[in-house]
């Protein structure tokens, strides 16, 4: 009896085996489904992403440069810095323009236009050179919080400016001190004031001025909406600010790099060190009144009152309408804000007399 036991157990063993390996591996199976459903689940959870394709969506960039709309993982909350540029012709070529990121070019005495450079994306080492203050410069800079740095000014608007209009460095009390401003013996005075970026904020903190606060960026088209530009072609642009002496400004578009390049009397704007050429992927023009205050020239500006405009991207104008927005002149057509293309802007402001259709002359070529 117990021989035949034996032979049963053996022969029955092989089959509890076979039981326990199938059971084992159809928990197995289920555990691993169990997992994929949970695998399943998480993801939907996220949007369909594993971790791995998590990460590779995080943003390449941290954050955007105010004035360009250019991403950058460097910090942006530097203070812009704003500069009186000299644009008489024994000024030209001028050093560190091209490096700024947007520029306000307006008339100041007699028929010569002036530029106000902001630098915050590129600081050069030196910029110039710098020529003295006025009110609607001024102005122009609060819009932007910027620092605003200057070399000299009528005494009404330096009074003005004690009184603490804009956070502010005049080059007169720090001329040719060799830490902000230098002259460059090479050109005569007042076209040979330079100044020297990395003295610009060393100079403000010992004045008790901030250096660093946060931005509101300019409004910027996504890639989508610049590929979708419409608008009359124009690629080469001509602003006549006067016949007699010609002072004409010229914006020609060049296909290869999608920007503008800058001629001022037909001479190619350069940097005077490098030779760079000045660059721009958006080109604002607007008009408004203009009207003569004294007998040297100098002028007052309406900056608030808005009016017609025209703006410049990848070599199509648009007609716009231009509103000063807290500050700021920006582009409007059927009453919505209008976006720059990201980079670099040039903002051509006219005398509406005798207006932005017969001081711009549009072609394409």
């Amino acid at each position: 009896m117990q021989k035949r036991l034996i032979l049963l157990f053996l022969l029955a063993f092989p089959l509890i085996l076979a039981a326990c390996a199938d059971n084992s591996s159809r928990e197995a199976q289920n555990v691993e489904t169990i997992d994929r459903d949970k695998t399943t689940v998480q993801q939907e959870e996220d949007g369909g992403n594993t971790k791995e394709e998590k990460q590779k969506q995080k943003p390449e960039y941290e954050n955007m440069y105010p004035l360009t709309g250019e991403p950058t993982n460097e910090d942006v909350n530097h203070r812009i810095v704003a500069v009186m540029v000299n644009n008489h012709s024994f000024a030209q070529p001028q050093t560190g323009l091209t490096k700024a990121d947007m520029v306000y070019e307006v008339l100041a005495e007699g028929q010569i236009t002036r530029f106000v450079a902001f630098y915050h994306s590129d600081m050069p080492e030196v910029v110039g050179p710098v020529r003295s203050a006025r009110k609607y410069y001024i102005n122009i800079a609060e819009g932007y919080n910027a620092l605003y740095l200057y070399h000299g000014a009528a005494t009404y608007i330096e009074n003005q400016l004690k009184q603490g209009w804009i956070d502010r460095l005049n080059g007169m009390y720090y001329d040719n001190n060799g830490t902000l401003f230098k002259r460059d013996n090479s050109r005569k005075p007042p076209h040979n004031s330079y100044l020297q970026m990395d003295g610009v904020y060393k100079t403000a903190e010992s004045k008790g001025i901030e250096v660093e606060t946060d931005h509101k960026p300019l409004p910027f088209l996504n890639t989508q909406e610049v590929e979708g530009l419409s608008g009359e072609t124009a690629t080469d642009v001509k602003i006549t600010y006067s016949t007699t002496p010609q002072e004409t400004v010229t914006y020609r578009y060049d296909q290869a790099t999608k920007k503008y390049e800058r001629y001022s009397d037909g001479d190619k704007t350069v940097d005077r060190e490098t030779n760079e050429p000045m660059t721009v992927d958006n080109v604002f023009i607007v008009e408004t009144g203009h009207k003569i205050i004294d007998n040297v020239g100098r002028r007052a500006v309406d900056l608030d009152t808005g009016g017609n405009g025209y703006l410049l991207q990848r070599g199509k104008m648009q007609e716009v309408q231009w509103k000063n927005v807290n500050g700021r002149i920006l582009p409007y057509k059927d009453g919505k804000k209008l976006g720059f293309v990201p980079g670099k802007t040039w903002v051509n402001i006219v005398p509406e007399s005798p207006g932005i259709q017969q001081s711009v002359n549009m072609s394409a070529q």
